[in-house]
């Protein structure tokens, strides 16, 4: 049993009322069982990714697709998507008769693609059900997922962020360059200024001289 799935859109699509299908001539039985046919309008040809639905005492499952063989104007043509999915253990039994239920892409037979229409035929054998049908019906579309990126694709995006950041961010690296040359230029000059005459000791013939000590 599948919950249906949040955080997604389902297609906009249009449910027609279910067509049942009477088993034998007697038109007094008080019970529908059999087959029904349910159909579903999709817009545009759409790709499905997934139809979820609540089941009510259905116990067999039939998809059949309506697909575009080219473009938006090309002909169409029906294919079995999937055939006799069993949604209850027991067609007599309560059991699997009121669970969601999710059918996905990759169980169908054939390429949910350009899809114009959706075909569910229900079965139900057992005449034990006042009826039986889907509720809640949902088609959600395919999505393709976003190539991964290679290394150097990550290195290109470091090179042009390192690139803008260069332009808009920071100061020309010529402009530090000359000012920096400008700064050791001063720098040298102020050092050949300076006097190179060191101070001696306060000293007589290698002898200290008492009157030029300061006692401060």
């Amino acid at each position: 049993m599948n919950e249906i799935p949040n955080g997604r859109q389902p297609v906009s699509c249009t449910v027609k009322p279910p067509v049942y299908l009477q088993i034998g001539e007697s038109k007094a039985e008080t019970t529908q069982f059999g087959v029904c046919v349910v159909d579903v309008i999709l817009p545009f040809g759409k790709p499905i990714e997934e139809i979820t639905f609540k089941n009510y005492y259905t116990a067999y499952i039939t998809v059949r697709l309506l697909r575009r063989t080219s473009g938006q104007d090309g002909p169409t043509k029906w294919c079995t998507a999937l055939r006799d999915l069993l949604l209850m253990d027991n067609p007599h039994t309560e059991r699997g008769s009121q669970d969601y239920y999710s059918i996905h892409r990759k169980q169908m037979l054939v390429d949910a693609d350009h899809v114009v229409s959706v075909r569910l035929i229900l079965r139900q054998p057992s005449c034990a059900w006042l009826t039986f049908s889907l509720e809640e019906i949902k088609i959600f579309p395919h999505m393709e997922p976003e190539p991964k990126k290679e290394v150097s694709d990550w290195l290109s995006d470091l090179i042009l962020v390192d690139q803008h950041l260069n332009a808009e961010g920071l100061p020309d690296p010529q402009t530090v360059s000359s000012s920096i040359q400008q700064m050791w230029a001063l720098t040298e000059v102020m050092q050949t200024n300076q006097t190179t005459a060191s101070i001696g000791r306060f000293d007589v013939d290698g002898c200290y001289d008492i009157n030029l000590l300061s006692l401060t």
